[in-house]
């Protein structure tokens, strides 16, 4: 017993995960938001300890005057006072003995050695710089070289770095966990909004796809909002429907062409054999003039269902055209293959059109008429409408959409033999109607028929 098929693979081209529009954007965006919260951190951090470090510089200067005023003026207490947590002031000598010092230091233990304090200490100004201390790691420490008591001293002031430092530290610590949290929190959100931005354009993928592999006469989801994906929708539907349409009347023409070329063709097949059969009953003029109706007729039949092959596959122009004029070149034309038919222009008008395709409308109008008239045709023309009367037999209402089909032929009047294919009015309402305009039969006051030609004004 065999297995049942497995059902087909969605048609079109797989997309690799790698590859992925959707995940080549998530990881684009992510990575631009880690970057630029890697470097705000960086920055935060940078800007905290900056500014933390100036708060202590300016503790630091403010002590350092404030005991130099209190040497200038012989004034030094045993104990110098301080405000800030783990913040020491001293006074040294020359040899780098403690003078006075802060509760928070020993009188034996100076801040600075003498070497460190004769390097940094300034006369004009404290000179104030992050250095290892007797007492902490790291400080800031301010330095003033002054006098007290004819002999000069060095009044050193200093605050730990360490709780600046913990802070620091901690925040960094955060950070480096907030920043790729956020980062993926980030990512999720922009996986999410990219899957339902892209869900339309998948949707369009997969119907275009559904198109390619069955045919037919589906159309693509048009999603309702009016955005760019619904525009690119839109788009692409009219441009299926434009090749749905070529390929449909490419199907037409090709069956048209068969069915009625083969009568035609037997026609010809038929001569060709006979005067074959019987080399001696049949002259070449004779031969000749057998052929030639039948080659006349095939090659117009060819010319006409040539035309309706390409109707809507390139647009018409839309120029102003003069359908006076236009009506009055084919109607000199249209008239001669019957002198006896009177033809007569009257009125003037203009109208947004495809001045040759206009032309060719005219002609099968005024042609078909002249042919079913008995004496007159008139034609009427005004801003974008032309009307067309004849005095002819006319057609009955419940026939006068059926003639728009091709190869339709009424009667007897309208055989072949009178000079018609059945393609003339099909040729024109889809002209006019590609022009936006339309064809549509009426009876003329005469009794005949009437054919209103109607195009944008």
């Amino acid at each position: 017993m065999t297995e049942p098929a497995a059902p087909a693979a969605a048609p079109g081209p797989s997309v690799r995960a790698s590859s992925s529009l959707r995940v080549r954007l998530t990881l684009g965006a992510t990575a631009v938001v880690a970057v630029a919260l890697a470097a705000g951190a960086i920055a935060l951090t940078a800007v905290l300890q900056a500014g933390r470090v100036a708060a202590l510089d300016e503790v630091v200067r403010a002590r350092v005057a404030t005991v130099e005023d209190l040497v200038a003026s012989d004034s030094v207490p045993s104990t110098l006072g301080v405000g800030q947590p783990g913040e020491i002031v001293q006074v040294l000598d020359a040899d780098g003995r403690v003078v006075a010092t802060s509760p928070t230091a020993s009188r034996t233990l100076p801040l600075l050695d003498r070497e460190t304090a004769d390097r940094l200490r300034r006369d004009d100004r404290p000179a104030v710089t992050t250095s290892a201390t007797g007492y902490d790691e790291a400080a800031r420490v301010a330095v003033l070289a002054t006098t007290y008591r004819g002999a000069p001293v060095t009044v050193v002031a200093s605050v730990p770095l360490q709780e600046v430092r913990g802070v620091v530290r901690a925040l960094r610590v955060a950070l480096v966990g907030v920043v790729p949290v956020v980062s993926a929190v980030v990512g999720l959100l922009v996986w999410v909004s990219l899957g339902r931005a892209l869900r339309p354009v998948e949707e369009l993928r997969r119907a275009a796809a559904d198109v390619a592999l069955e045919g037919g006469t589906r159309s693509l989801p048009v999603p309702s909002a009016d955005d760019e994906i619904g525009a690119l929708a839109r788009t692409l539907d009219a441009m299926l429907a434009r090749l749905r349409s070529a390929a449909e009347r490419q199907r037409t023409f090709v069956a048209d062409a068969a069915h009625e070329l083969r009568s035609p063709l037997a026609s010809l097949r038929a001569t060709v054999d006979v005067a074959r059969s019987h080399p001696g009953t049949t002259s070449t003029a004779e031969l000749a003039a057998d052929l030639e109706p039948e080659v006349v007729r095939m090659q117009a039949l060819v010319d006409d269902l040539l035309l309706l092959a390409r109707v809507g596959a390139h647009p018409l122009a839309h120029d102003d055209v003069d359908l006076a004029a236009l009506a009055g070149e084919v109607a000199a034309a249209a008239g001669a293959p019957r002198p006896q038919v009177t033809v007569t222009v009257a009125g003037a008008g203009q109208a947004r059109a495809d001045a040759p395709a206009t032309a060719r409308v005219l002609r099968n109008l005024l042609d078909n008429a002249v042919r079913h008239a008995r004496s007159r045709v008139d034609v009427t023309v005004a801003g974008g409408r032309v009307t067309v009367d004849d005095d002819g037999s006319g057609i009955p209402p419940d026939a006068r959409d059926v003639v728009f089909e091709r190869f339709v032929r009424l009667d007897q009047a309208r055989e072949r033999d009178a000079g018609g294919s059945g393609l003339g009015l099909a040729i024109a309402r889809e002209l006019a109607r590609e022009m936006h305009g339309d064809v549509t039969l009426d009876e003329a006051p005469g009794g005949g028929l009437r054919a209103v030609l109607e195009l944008p004004g």
